[in-house]
């Protein structure tokens, strides 16, 4: 699962990018630094993770993790091939969430590429350029489906009626993650669709210092903005979090955090973020060689979260030995829940609760 990173040329992509994964994409003051797209693996802070590994005092520990892609800066244009259009639109294709930075700083000595502040006109150029990406999409499956829906075809006629939906909303320039659908009507016609503007988004705020713990007069906009779309905002001073990731010790870190009112880097809040973005979910397993953090999607059984782990788990899956992550802090050992009869036994129907802590049995 890959969550992309865009926005107009010079609003932090790629600085973004770097404090995030540690990779060193490069920054510049100029469009189109960014052209084939930095992919990083980034760590899932995970507090209860820490606390698993203080408790059980394992030869290693493996947390979850999240694809991070920084994709090519857009401009006007870009569905029609202008800049890198055709490229960065390929690439936000292959993601599975977006997070949109919007510029919400001034600073004289950065270019803007439309010549000034206004994070408003920047959310609608890009969305703008995905709803005409979409829309194309949709009138090329129209053509196909009105064919069929003449001739009678019920099937083809309830397609046709969703499809004339989303049209209908793109060409009012709506994003297609804010029309309503019925669940069958989005696993059926929807999802299939891949279409840009249905991409679940974080809109980042890319803010000056002086702005980072709460914000300024642009994220305001942003907010009232977005009012109406099922979408979230997270406010980030990149710069700053740039600089938090040159700093050497935890210490050095927490000074400044202090300095700056802030309880945490603002790169781990988003990390956090992108990964409920994606609806994954995390299950841990405990044992001496390792204490390890497995990334599932939200609503797997435990065969199939067993199946992450290897695909004989999944076939002979047998049973899960469960201890939730709030019962093994309370009683320390793996032990001391047996004796206090709190793991549980479940079968194959369970369905896997962020955060257990499980044992898999399983026969091939």
């Amino acid at each position: 699962m890959k969550a992309g990173i865009i926005g107009l040329p010079n609003v932090g992509k790629s600085t973004l990018f770097n404090c995030l994964s540690n990779a060193k994409a490069q920054s510049a003051n100029f469009p189109f630094c960014t052209i084939e797209p930095n992919i990083g693996v980034v760590n899932v802070p995970d507090p209860r993770l820490e606390k698993l590994s203080k408790l059980v005092q394992p030869e290693k520990i493996i947390p979850a993790t999240v694809e991070i892609v920084d994709i090519a800066g857009l401009v006007k244009g870009a569905s029609q091939g202008e800049g890198l259009g055709n490229q960065f639109l390929a690439n936000i294709r292959e993601t599975d969430a977006i997070i949109h930075v919007l510029r919400c700083f001034d600073n004289d000595n950065i270019i803007h590429v439309e010549g000034s502040v206004d994070p408003i006109r920047d959310k609608e150029i890009i969305d703008i350029e995905l709803q005409l990406k979409d829309l194309e999409t949709i009138d090329k499956r129209l053509e196909k489906i009105n064919r069929a829906a003449r001739t009678g075809d019920k099937d083809a006629q309830k397609v046709q009626s969703i499809l004339q939906k989303i049209k209908e909303a793109l060409e009012q320039s709506k994003n297609v993650r804010s029309i309503d659908f019925t669940e069958k009507e989005r696993e059926e016609v929807v999802n299939v669709l891949h279409l840009l503007t249905d991409k679940p988004v974080l809109y980042v705020c890319n803010v000056s210092e002086d702005a980072a713990a709460k914000g300024n007069a642009y994220v305001k906009k942003v907010l009232d903005f977005i009012a109406d779309e099922q979408a979230e905002v997270l406010v980030l001073a990149i710069s700053i979090e740039a600089d938090i990731n040159e700093l050497d010790t935890y210490e050095e870190r927490q000074l400044f955090l202090d300095d700056l009112g802030l309880k945490e880097p603002g790169a781990a809040k988003l990390i956090r973020k992108a990964y409920e973005l994606l609806k994954q979910q995390t299950y841990f397993t405990a044992g001496d060689k390792e204490v390890r953090a497995w990334t599932i999607n939200i609503g797997l059984t435990a065969p199939q979260a067993a199946g992450v782990i290897h695909t004989d788990f999944e076939k002979g899956f047998i049973r899960a030995e469960v201890i939730s992550y709030e019962d093994y802090v309370t009683y320390k050992t793996e032990a001391k829940v047996k004796e206090a009869g709190r793991m549980r036994v479940e079968g194959k129907e369970y369905s896997v609760i962020d955060g257990d802590v499980m044992h898999f049995r399983f026969n091939v």
